[in-house]
């Protein structure tokens, strides 16, 4: 299977953080002028690490994803990360529907440079992984929300890069659904020891998930407060310590979106 070469500093680099924002700022043009969206954003994600962007809707999560993917440029400030580009997974799942599910994650191998005479069997391995076994040949129309989710998942596996950028991949499920891929997404991120960078405007799927939560606040987006999330995985959403962080994230973020509507 094709692998990517890391440079010795390049690896030692990695070691010591998945992504690295430093001071990242980005402004919009808009009808009155220069809108700034993101405002001097300092994060780093450790390798292996889980980390939750939270935020009222309009804080700029998406807009430090994206930047984060590359998908466009800060205004200032730089990104790294070194492991290489990462993997990016949608709200939407985004899939081909012309293709089955085994061909949507062969695309994604294809593009890596994975040889043809491996791309079956790591497509085959990889819905293994998210529990969708035998579903290789299966078209889009025939899958479920919540399986089209876990094709999603598995292509943006078949990216193999050391950081899995999230963009409210669940916002669209039903609640059963939804815990049941909370529990899938907790297994392979212990499995494969990826670092995740899930955003999500739920504080209760944030704090089920992840060893840290980033609150952004609202208009420009600003690091307002960081919580480590030390309760024991695997947690369920109803368990106590999840409610109890939960309250308390929740009325820091009516505090900032009370901040944003006085001014």
């Amino acid at each position: 299977m094709a692998t990517t070469t890391l440079t010795e500093a390049e690896d030692r680099a990695a070691v010591e953080h998945a992504a690295r924002i430093t001071h990242v700022s980005k402004s919009f043009a808009g009808p009155t002028g220069q809108q700034l969206v993101l405002d001097d954003i300092t994060l780093d994600v450790a390798p292996g690490e889980f980390v939750t962007l939270l935020g009222a809707s309009g804080c700029g999560k998406s807009t430090l994803l994206n930047l984060v993917a590359g998908l466009d440029r800060p205004t200032a400030g730089t990104i790294e990360t070194p492991g290489g580009r990462p993997a990016l997974m949608f709200q939407e799942h985004a899939l081909f529907p012309w293709l089955t599910a085994g061909k949507n994650i062969e695309l994604a191998l294809r593009m890596r440079g994975v040889p043809k005479a491996e791309r079956r069997p790591e497509a085959e391995r990889l819905l293994e992984l998210v529990r969708l076994g035998g579903a290789y040949g299966k078209r889009v129309h025939e899958l479920s929300g919540g399986m089209r989710q876990r094709v999603a998942m598995a292509r943006a596996l078949a990216q193999d890069s050391r950081l899995l950028l999230m963009d409210e991949p669940f916002a669209a499920l039903d609640a059963i659904t939804r815990d049941v891929l909370h529990d899938e997404l907790t297994r392979i991120w212990n499995e494969t020891n990826a670092s995740v960078l899930f955003v999500t405007h739920n504080v209760r799927e944030a704090v089920r998930l992840a060893q840290r939560v980033v609150l952004l606040s609202s208009r420009p987006g600003r690091i307002a407060q960081e919580w480590t999330v030390g309760i024991e995985q695997p947690r369920r959403i109803e368990d106590t310590a999840v409610a109890e962080l939960s309250v308390e994230i929740t009325e820091q973020l009516r505090g900032e979106i009370r901040r944003h509507g006085q001014h």
